[in-house]
C-alpha cells in the first residue's frame, strides 16, 4: 500500500491553477495523468505531499493500472489498428479545454470522450478546423464535454483569458512566448504590432518592459485588456484597438507637428514585435517607428526551401529602401505552419 503513488485532490475549477502551483513547487508528477475522483474533484499526481499548494487532501492511488495513451483509450472503445492509425497524434490542453485536429479520424466524438478521460482537468474538447478571415478567427466544433469555449490558461506564470471559439491560440508558440519575456530589458520601450490577446505583450510586460500593444480584432482586444489587468501590468502596457499602421502614422504625424517629446515619444521604440505571418507587408511602418539600433522580431510563414533566405531578404530590402542597415541576430523555426511551410522568426538589429 505505501508504495502506491500519491495524488493531490482539488476542486475541478481549481485544477489548472493547482497544477501550475504544484509544478512551481517541484512536486507535480508529469509521468501520470490527472483524473476525476468524484464530487466535482480531480486527483493531480504528485511526487510528494505539497507544502505550499492548498489541496483538499493527499491520497494514494488505487494501484489499478491507468490508461496512458489515446490509443489505449480508443482501443478500449473497440477501435481497430487501422482506425488507430488515423487517430490524432497530438493535441493541446489550454486551460480547461482540449484542442485537437481530428483530421480523417473515424468517430471524432469518441476521440473527444477519450481525451476527456485522459485529462481530468479539462471539461471540453474542441476540434480545430482552421482559421479564416482578416481577423484570423478560428473555426471549432465541440466534440465532448460541457462545450464551454471560454477558459483561463496559465503558461510560464502568465495568465491568458480567452475564448477559443472567437480568438486563436497557438500551442506551438509556447517557447516563443516565454522567450520574449526573457529577451527584453526592464523599461525597454516595445511595440507589439499584432498583440492579439497579449501573447507576447504579457510576458514582456511582466519582465518590466513598457509595451504599446495594438490589436484590431474586437474580440481579441477585449481579452487583451482583461489579460493586462489579470497579470497586473496596467502601469506598463498601453493598448490600442486599431490597425497598427494607423497608430504608427498618427504618432509620427504628431511628432512632425511638434507633439512628440524626443526620447520619450511613444513612436521611437527599442523593440518591435511583428507576430503575424505576413508581417513583411508592414515593414515600412515598423521601420518608421523603430529607434536607431532597435531590434525587430519579424514572423513569417515561409516555404521550407526558402528558410531563412526569404524573410531575411525581405527585411533587408525594406531597410535599404529607407537607408537603414540590418544586422541579423538570429533566425528560428517556431513550428510547422502547413505542409512544406514553416513558421519562422527573424530577429534583427536595425541601425
Amino acid at each position: 500500500m505505501s508504495d502506491r503513488p500519491l495524488s493531490a485532490v482539488v476542486k475541478k475549477p481549481r485544477a489548472q491553477a493547482a497544477i501550475g502551483s504544484l509544478r512551481a513547487e517541484g512536486v507535480y508528477d508529469d509521468d501520470r495523468s490527472v483524473y476525476e475522483c468524484g464530487s466535482g474533484t480531480v486527483a493531480i499526481p504528485v511526487t510528494a505531499p505539497p507544502a505550499e499548494t492548498a489541496v483538499l487532501e493527499v491520497i494514494r492511488d488505487t494501484g489499478e493500472p491507468r490508461l496512458r495513451t489515446l490509443s489505449d483509450h480508443l482501443r478500449e472503445r473497440g477501435w481497430s489498428d487501422e482506425e488507430l492509425d488515423r487517430a490524432p497524434g497530438s493535441w493541446a490542453v489550454i486551460g480547461s479545454v482540449v484542442l485537437v485536429a481530428v483530421g480523417d479520424a473515424p468517430r471524432p466524438e469518441e476521440v473527444g470522450e477519450a481525451l476527456l478521460a485522459m485529462h481530468g482537468e479539462a471539461d471540453t474538447v474542441l476540434a480545430r478546423e482552421g482559421i479564416d478571415g482578416e481577423h484570423r478567427e478560428p473555426s471549432v466544433t465541440v466534440l465532448a464535454g460541457e462545450g464551454d469555449t471560454e477558459t483561463v490558461h496559465r503558461e510560464h506564470g502568465t495568465i491568458y483569458a480567452l475564448d477559443l471559439g472567437e480568438v486563436m491560440f497557438s500551442p506551438g508558440n509556447k517557447a516563443e512566448r516565454a522567450r520574449m519575456g526573457e529577451v527584453v530589458a526592464a523599461d525597454e520601450r516595445v511595440l507589439d504590432m499584432f498583440a492579439g490577446i497579449g501573447y507576447f505583450t504579457l510576458p514582456m510586460a511582466r519582465a518590466g518592459a513598457r509595451v504599446t500593444a495594438v490589436e484590431r480584432n474586437p474580440a481579441s482586444f477585449e481579452y487583451l485588456v482583461e489579460n493586462v489587468v489579470r497579470n497586473g501590468v496596467q502601469d506598463v502596457v498601453e493598448t490600442y484597438r486599431a490597425d497598427c499602421r494607423d497608430v504608427i502614422a498618427g504618432g509620427i504625424e504628431g511628432m512632425e507637428d511638434g507633439g512628440g517629446d524626443g526620447e520619450g515619444s511613444p513612436f521611437a521604440f527599442d523593440r518591435i514585435v511583428m507576430g503575424y505571418y505576413d508581417a513583411h507587408e508592414y515593414l515600412d511602418s515598423a521601420l518608421a517607428a523603430l529607434a536607431p539600433g532597435g531590434v525587430v522580431h519579424m514572423h513569417e510563414a515561409t516555404p521550407e526551401a526558402l528558410v531563412p533566405d526569404r524573410p531575411i531578404s525581405r527585411l533587408g530590402e525594406a531597410a535599404e529602401a529607407v537607408g537603414r542597415e540590418v544586422e541579423v541576430l538570429d533566425t528560428r523555426q517556431v513550428k510547422g505552419y502547413s505542409e512544406g511551410v514553416a513558421h519562422v522568426v527573424v530577429d534583427a538589429r536595425i541601425e
